[in-house]
């Protein structure tokens, strides 16, 4: 299997933007404060945007997308005519499937997970005043986690295909039509003339 520059374009593209929208996550994080109820006794907590939200879930699906080209075209390192035995190539391209797998399901924990927790806003709670009231927000760090393996996942996906690509050859590519052709002479080629030797 040849590489493919359009594929190496297409994985690279939705990891990056996956490590964008995870990153642009991080940074819109929803808060909360608590706030007293001018009407009562009671506290409640305020919570700002549920962008961070929509980023996540978006830098989730575009690195799902990613995996799911990358192994359709791999064949998923299993499903495939198989790999040339015995090269280095093949050994590489075993390596970098299981730190790509490993990377990916880490990076979409991350980002489901925050996701999740960034859209948990805590109820109304009647605590009195003079006592704190604690509102339930995403730890920091979460979907800078999920940034971070997202381009670890990019990293290792790449030499995956590129050693998958090697070892589906052996390292090498196959040419038609290459080399002479011993069996049947050029159709231009001069014909031996007949001598007195073969006349006798």
């Amino acid at each position: 299997m040849a590489v493919s520059v359009s594929i190496l374009t297409i994985i690279t593209s939705l990891h990056l933007l996956a490590f964008v929208f995870a990153f642009g996550a991080e940074r819109r994080r929803s808060t909360a404060v608590a706030k007293p109820d001018q009407y009562d006794e009671k506290t409640f907590c305020m919570y700002g945007t549920e962008a961070s939200t929509v980023y996540g879930m978006s830098a989730f699906g575009l690195l799902l997308v990613s995996q799911i080209v990358v192994n359709g075209v791999t064949k998923c390192l299993c499903f495939g005519k198989g790999l040339v035995t015995g090269t280095s190539y093949t050994v590489w391209a075993i390596v970098f499937f299981v730190v790509s797998w490993v990377s990916f399901l880490g990076a979409e924990a991350c980002l489901l997970a925050g996701s999740a927790k960034n859209a948990y806003h805590t109820k109304a709670q009647g605590v009195y005043q003079g006592k704190e009231l604690s509102c339930a927000v995403l730890p920091v760090g979460v979907f800078a986690a999920g940034a971070a393996l997202t381009l670890l996942s990019l990293i290792a996906t790449i030499l995956y295909y590129l050693a998958h690509s090697k070892a589906d050859t052996g390292g090498w590519e196959k040419h038609q039509n290459d080399g002479i052709n011993m069996t049947t002479a050029p159709s231009d080629a001069p014909k031996p003339q007949n001598t007195d030797f073969d006349k006798a």
